[in-house]
């Protein structure tokens, strides 16, 4: 047997579970002329359960309803994978998919260590392969499966990936036949279209853009966004590729990007498009966006819409060594349930953070890997691409890289500030970027709509920012952290303004649900023409579409302020003159070195500023990243917290895969956890639905669906905040590395640092 019986009472035999895995993952890698290796990882990975010792655990522990600890079970597969590619030592490394399909992806030195030990002596899973052949004698024929036709043996990088992509689609496999066994019925969505999709999409944009005309009536900015959006769709029939998307804000770059991704797929057959956005807050804005143009009106939804950063297989969440011993076992330990319904990217559109993509690229555990084989035949279109860390992009590009040649990847960088990616050495040559829009530059010019000033010099404060952006109806604030964004807002509120609704708080600290709710009550401000004060951290500068008459941005980079600029006067309504967007620089404020790349502070205090150029300079703007990315490449590649991620790189060439994914931890903003907050304000009627998806994860038998519920219902705090809320009381455990916050919440700011 491979699993206890499920709710008819039927035992999961193993000759069907390794079957149904191997065919599974045989589909998911065929994309990549990877489906003979897939097969036979899948097929084999669970041989260790032969030994009579573990299936006498789980008759056990199906009898008595005990926990029986079992012995391991990953070493027989790997050995017999092991022993058939012995002469094709490129695949070898793969056997680490069998020996991590529970645990992770382990260092391959480890790996390689333990199989040299099992070729030396394998009495302890002859066994277990014996009783396995027994039933499934194909087993023991030791054929070589066939490796994808492209592999370069000496190519390390070409081989790291391979373990990555191979091992997705073998625990996925493994998680959906399960799950099938344990819960009978449909757990693979059935295939949508592109065509499909894409025909809904400009039959509903269309709409949508007829009825905005009917009401507004057309201007010039329409037919300008109109323009684009056509070249975009002429580019769209060009070879699958990277693209790049440079557009000023307010061109209409969401739905053009939409657009081009999805003719692109259909004309050239690619399965999903995947969305991955810096900020949570785009995430919300855009899905719902794209949601109202490609959801059915009847049947699952096409647009999937994941941005949790929880991890419910989480042997030791992140915080449980500072608690104490009773809040430890609040809560229990994750169950298989909870395993078998993380996120698999299953569906048609993904709208995602740039976290989590990096994460499910270079993480090691089955929770962050199992979706990667989706984003093989896809189109992945990376918006606002100029906040990818410095410090990690010649991993991230070189394995982008990866993707775009051996996985049918199509890739576009979507911005209105593009960096020189071009500039760094994994893409430096061979790697030709096609255009969307051939020409921006006019567009630039026609949408210029601010002014900028620079503010700077001792009286400069936080304070003084503050009092003189109250003394506008309508002005925006943006600063470099929570605390400075708590403290502006106090600011307001203690000058008689403690129950106006026009003074308003935005950051990660709020649940989703909560900042939607700030930025449609900012909207709803602006377009009534009533007073409105918003301050907000950077997650505000990109994919929100407000329009202020008057901005004001803490000194940053150049990028970071234009985009923050792209906020005040978005619709081009006002005079540029009397637009104004003020740089400045407060005295009180967190220094931009603590949150931005040092490097591109450097780079950037040379070339823009009072006196020199305005961060909307495109010559400048290209000139800056290049000599940003030269004052980096200057740092030796040993450097261990070096350059732009040279060390990460040659980790990966090891097989490391442990470390690359602790090095490539993404911590969004220097939030790092996410807490369910039920907000005391909420209807009764959403409250009880998001508490009845906390206990489904406590107790009950979540799914992927349950998870996707609390997404609205989560804010992010420093990880050593929450240490703090435990001992005190304010978070309570639920699964793996989630927990539930239960102490104060405030009503604008959310979950505030402790005084």
């Amino acid at each position: 047997m491979a699993h206890s019986p499920g709710r008819q009472g039927a035992w999961h035999w193993y000759e069907d579970h390794a079957r149904g895995t191997g065919e599974l993952a045989r589909r998911f890698a065929e994309p990549w002329g990877g489906g003979d290796l897939a097969y036979r990882l899948g097929r084999d990975h669970d041989t260790g359960k032969g030994a009579c010792a573990w299936q006498e655990g789980l008759i056990e522990e199906a009898t008595t309803g005990r926990k029986i600890r079992r012995p391991p079970h990953n070493d027989a597969g790997a050995l017999l994978f092991a022993r058939a590619v012995e002469r094709s030592p490129a695949l070898l490394p793969c056997a680490g998919v069998i020996e991590g399909h529970h645990t992770g992806l382990s260092a391959w030195s480890e790996i390689r260590l333990r199989l040299k030990a099992l070729m030396a002596d394998s009495r302890e899973v002859d066994e277990a392969i014996h009783r396995v052949a027994a039933v499934m004698p194909d087993i023991l024929d030791g054929s070589c499966p066939a490796a994808p036709g492209w592999l370069d043996p000496r190519d390390k990088i070409a081989v790291e990936m391979l373990v990555r992509m191979t091992y997705s689609a073998v625990v996925d496999a493994d998680r959906l036949d399960t799950a099938a066994h344990f819960r009978p019925g449909t757990h693979i969505r059935p295939h949508v279209g592109m065509l499909e999709l894409w025909e809904r999409y400009e039959a509903r944009r269309q709409d949508a853009l007829a009825a905005r005309q009917r009401s507004k009536g057309a201007s010039w900015l329409d037919k300008l966004r109109e323009n684009v959006y056509q070249e975009a769709l002429e580019a769209a029939a060009g070879k699958p590729g990277v693209y790049r998307l440079h557009l000023p804000t307010g061109a209409g770059k969401t739905f053009t990007g939409g657009g081009f991704a999805l003719r692109h797929a259909s004309l050239h057959g690619l399965r999903r498009v995947i969305v991955a956005v810096p900020f949570i807050s785009i995430t919300e804005q855009n899905a719902a966006e794209y949601r109202s143009l490609l959801d059915p009106e009847q049947g699952p939804p096409a647009v999937l819409e994941h941005h949790s950063a929880v991890n419910v297989e989480a042997s030791q969440p992140r915080a449980q060594q500072s608690a104490s011993p009773s809040t430890r076992k609040k809560g229990g330990w994750p169950n298989r349930w909870a395993k078998l319904a993380t996120e698999n990217w299953d569906a048609p559109f993904i709208v995602t953070t740039t976290v989590r993509l990096i994460e499910t690229i270079f993480g090691n555990t089955p929770w962050a890997t199992r979706r990667l084989h989706r984003l093989a035949n896809s189109v992945i279109v990376l918006d606002e691409v100029q906040a990818l860390p410095d410090k990690l992009l010649t991993p991230i590009l070189s394995g982008l890289r990866e993707l775009v040649e051996h996985y049918g990847v199509t890739l576009v960088l979507s911005s209105a500030t593009q960096p020189e990616l071009a500039a760094l050495n994994p893409w430096r040559s061979g790697l030709p970027q096609r255009h969307v829009v051939s020409d921006p530059a006019p567009l630039f010019k026609q949408l210029r709509r601010v002014r900028y000033e620079w503010r700077t010099g001792p009286d400069v404060t936080l304070a003084s920012i503050a009092a003189e952006a109250a003394e506008h109806d309508q002005a925006l604030v943006v600063v470099n952290g929570t605390k400075d964004a708590s403290q502006v807002h106090r600011i307001w509120l203690r000058t008689n303004r403690d129950e106006d609704p026009g003074v308003l708080h935005l950051s990660t600290r709020m649940t989703g649900g909560h900042r939607r709710e700030t930025i449609q009550a900012t909207k709803q401000r602006l377009e009534k023409g009533l007073n409105i004060l918003l301050v907000s951290t950077s997650l505000i500068e990109a994919g929100v579409n407000l329009d202020f008459p008057r901005g004001y941005r803490a000194r940053s980079t150049p990028e970071s302020e234009q985009q923050a600029a792209g906020r005040v006067n978005r619709e081009g309504k006002r005079p540029v003159k009397d637009s104004v967007m003020t740089i400045f620089d407060p005295q009180d404020g967190l220094n931009p070195e603590a949150v931005y790349n040092t490097c591109a502070i450097a780079a950037a205090s040379r070339r823009f500023g009072d006196g020199l150029a305005d961060p909307d300079d495109l010559d400048v703007l290209r000139s800056y990243y290049q000599h940003r990315y030269r004052l980096q490449a200057g740092q030796h590649s040993k450097d261990p917290n070096g350059a732009t991620g040279e060390v990460i790189e040659a980790l990966r060439a090891k097989l490391h895969y442990p470390e690359v994914a602790r090095r490539m931890r993404i911590v969004d903003n220097e939030y790092s956890v996410a807490v369910v907050v039920i907000r005391p304000r909420l209807e009764e009627e959403t409250r009880q639905a998001a508490q009845k998806a906390v206990d489904q994860l406590r107790r009950g038998l979540p799914t992927p669906v349950t998870y996707r519920a609390l997404q609205e219902h989560m804010a992010s705090i420093p990880e050593r905040e929450l240490e703090l809320a435990i001992n005190a009381g304010h978070a309570i455990k639920i699964a793996g590395d989630l927990h539930q916050w239960v102490g104060p919440y405030h009503p604008h700011r959310g979950v505030e640092p402790p005084a």
